[in-house]
């Protein structure tokens, strides 16, 4: 039988894990958001009875069920899980854990003390994509792993919506940019090649959304910028938005701009918000592309390249082996074997490697796998929560290392 859930916030993951968990049978018992039009949706759409304006009103009435959902804003993540644990419930966390390496440690400890079942939302492994890849490996279709490159290409307007325009355009408020976005890769590259780091390094920042590189004549909005420089800017949020809205779209990034979703509801947004501003401001301060190097202990590397400018588009991988060499797109997998030659193994697409289309079929199996991993009590259903924990630790790690311009050495090994 499928458990209860309770969730805290019902934004745009919160929907959409609830909307997979849902199809799975599970009873929506609760939800928790400041918002009233949505837990107003959230309502209507599961038939939820107890809703709560604040989320901390959950841990003053009775459990609501096995397990929690936390999808909430970043800086929320380490006091909600630790609270929602001690209560007494099992959680889907979205990324990251916590914001800072002092929190995610909190929440470590919390779960030790507590017992319950945690997973987070690192959505990369749970794709049949993933699944493909690594069955590969096991086999032996390149030999022994030696390097991995790895690249997540966010896509320039998906980049300038929620890193320049959106809620993770600055630090202080939110994340790091490699944390917010990136931890997962970090995470899929233990995924392929696991093992012990040795020492991490990492280069990149903020290039090219910066005051200095606004268009000549440019105004300080796009809906009121002079159309031949507005048509002329990939960023513009008329294009992104507006003319989104004429094609028939109506999900995210949509809804994070207007909900619900109509027209005027976006003009408006795009006239007074920060979604309808110029991206070169300068109101944020986040990189807007990063390279992070690994080197095991055993002698392997590892590279991931996070592009903000950039096509969106499923990640690439290159695996590189004692016998052989493969490359993904998240949908196929061409592998050469040094002796046997080539094959490709289609894996398939299973939606968009986007939010919008599920991660690739991620988030069904990340929802999919908790609900059967909390029904049966089988932790081992789920990524280790000490993996996670570590994937969190090198993003840390490289972030020092991008800041201070120092190879890092992970001195101590893994929890």
């Amino acid at each position: 039988m499928a458990p209860s859930l309770v969730f805290l916030g019902a934004g745009n993951r919160g929907m959409a894990y609830a909307h997979h968990a849902h199809a799975l049978g599970a009873r929506i018992a609760g939800v928790a958001d400041p918002r009233p039009e949505r837990f107003q949706a959230f309502r209507e759409a599961f038939s939820v009875e107890r809703t709560f304006a604040d989320w901390r009103e959950v841990l003053e009435a009775p459990l609501l069920g096995e397990a929690a959902v936390i999808a909430l804003p970043d800086r929320l993540h380490a006091e909600a899980a630790v609270a929602l644990m001690e209560k007494g419930y099992h959680l889907l966390l979205e990324k990251p854990i916590a914001p800072t390496w002092a929190e995610v440690e909190r929440v470590a400890q919390a779960k030790e003390r507590a017992g319950r079942l945690v997973a987070v939302a690192h959505v990369l492994r749970y794709t049949p994509y993933a699944q493909a890849l690594k069955g590969l490996l096991r086999e032996g279709a390149v030999g022994e792993v030696v390097s991995v490159q790895h690249l997540e290409p966010v896509g320039h307007w998906h980049y300038a919506h929620s890193f320049v325009r959106g809620n993770w355009r600055k630090e202080e408020e939110s994340s790091p940019f490699l944390l917010a976005k990136s931890v997962h890769d970090l995470d899929w590259l233990l995924f392929v090649m696991p093992g012990e780091v040795n020492r991490v390094a990492s280069f990149g920042g903020l290039f090219h959304f910066r005051p200095e590189n606004r268009p000549n004549k440019a105004a300080s909005r796009c809906l009121e910028c002079p159309e031949q420089v507005e048509r002329n800017c990939p960023f513009s949020a008329r294009r992104i938005y507006l003319e989104a809205y004429e094609k028939g779209e109506r999900g995210w990034p949509l809804d994070v701009v207007a909900y619900p979703v109509t027209w005027e509801g976006l003009v408006e947004a795009l006239r007074g918000g920060p979604y309808g501003e110029c991206v070169y401001l300068g109101k944020n301060d986040v990189a807007d592309h990063q390279v992070v190097v690994l080197e095991y202990r055993e002698g392997q590397t590892a590279s991931l390249h996070v592009e903000g400018l950039s096509r969106m588009r499923f990640r690439e991988t290159r695996v590189f082996g004692t016998e052989g060499e493969l490359f993904g797109d998240g949908e196929r997998i061409w592998v050469h074997h040094f002796l046997r030659g080539e094959r490709v193994v289609e894996v398939g697409r299973f939606g968009e490697a986007s939010v919008r289309g599920g991660h690739g079929g991620g988030d069904g199996g990340l929802v999919e796998a908790f609900l059967r991993a909390v029904a049966l009590g089988e932790e081992g259903l789920l990524e280790p929560f000490a993996e996670a924990v570590y994937a969190h630790r090198l993003t840390f790690l490289a972030e020092e290392a991008r800041r201070t311009g120092r190879v890092v050495a992970v001195e101590s090994p893994r929890p």
